[in-house]
């Protein structure tokens, strides 16, 4: 059984990975810019991460699931004002992304030859953030259909505007998409 100090080692070296993963991806992430990143040696790496770098890069996604439960996903679910709760996910969206200077970990995990290894779990956190999008739509009387494709657009504009805002080094794009997104979302569906 580990003990607190070594769960809080762990825990610590997974958010130091999250940093990693985040500007390497899978690839770049070498067990030498591993090792620096964490300060911890090859033995300690491996005695917190037997597996290798997938158990860490998995434990980086476990780490990234619950923080969007707690963050995002559960104040969506909750009760409340549907404007409310979006306002609350572009701010904690926001937060996530540091205001649109740091890259998705789902994207760049997403990558070359980790897809293969992660697809599932990313798939998986994308699936619930679109769900708990929807289900605030519905709850503003947006029906299903319409509900999941503006969700689905939602992390469409979030994710493009991470990519653009990171190529063009300005996070004005990223701000712009989540100032309007609440608002977005909730506009009455226009008749045919």
């Amino acid at each position: 059984m580990a003990t607190k100090k070594q769960s809080s080692s762990r825990e610590e070296a997974v958010r130091k990975l999250l940093l990693l993963f985040r500007q390497y991806g899978y690839e770049g992430a070498t067990l030498t810019r591993i090792s620096e990143a964490t300060g911890l040696g090859r033995a300690s790496l491996y005695h917190h991460f037997p597996k290798g770098k997938e158990e860490m890069a998995t434990a980086v996604l476990e780490y990234v699931d619950r923080w969007m439960a707690e963050n995002i996903l559960n104040p969506l679910k909750a009760d409340g004002n549907p404007g409310d709760r979006l306002q609350n996910m572009v701010t904690k969206v926001n937060a996530l992304y540091e205001s649109g200077g740091r890259p998705c970990i789902l994207a760049a995990l997403s990558m070359g030859d980790s897809h293969d290894l992660f697809y599932r779990q990313i798939q998986t956190a994308l699936q619930s953030w679109i769900d708990a999008i929807s289900q605030v739509l519905i709850d503003d009387g947006i029906d299903a259909a319409n509900a999941r494709l503006r969700a689905e657009n939602a992390i469409l504009q979030i994710q493009g505007a991470l990519i653009l805002s990171r190529g063009l080094n300005n996070t004005a794009p990223f701000q712009r998409v989540l100032q309007q997104l609440p608002d977005e979302l909730l506009q009455p569906v226009r008749a045919s």
